[in-house]
């Protein structure tokens, strides 16, 4: 199991635990629409230190990408081997092809 699915897990069995005990419970608690808003902040935000060129700065606000990317696919139900079969399914295909193929 990687990291990331690891990850995913531990979102996933906080989905009923007390929001004053956990933080991702208490951003589930808020409901989906707060989820996206937060990976939204923190996708900005790796944007903002992608450009900086800080490398250790970006390193650290893509991984709270990625977790609270999770945290939105759990909001709505979407589990992460569900992402990763998409992922798989498009391999070997030109990025230019899988658009047009949309």
């Amino acid at each position: 199991m990687t990291a990331l699915e690891r990850l995913a897990a531990t979102i996933d069995a906080r989905k009923g635990a007390d929001p004053d005990t956990s933080w991702t419970a208490k951003l589930l608690a808020k409901g989906p629409e707060k989820c996206a808003e937060k990976f939204g902040e923190e996708s900005i935000e790796a944007i903002i230190e992608a450009v900086k060129g800080d490398k250790a700065r970006l390193t650290s606000e893509a991984a709270d990408v990625l977790y609270h990317m999770l945290v939105m696919l759990a909001a709505r139900d979407v589990q992460l081997s569900d992402v990763m079969a998409e992922l798989e399914r498009r391999e070997g295909t030109s990025g230019i092809a899988e658009k047009a193929s949309r």
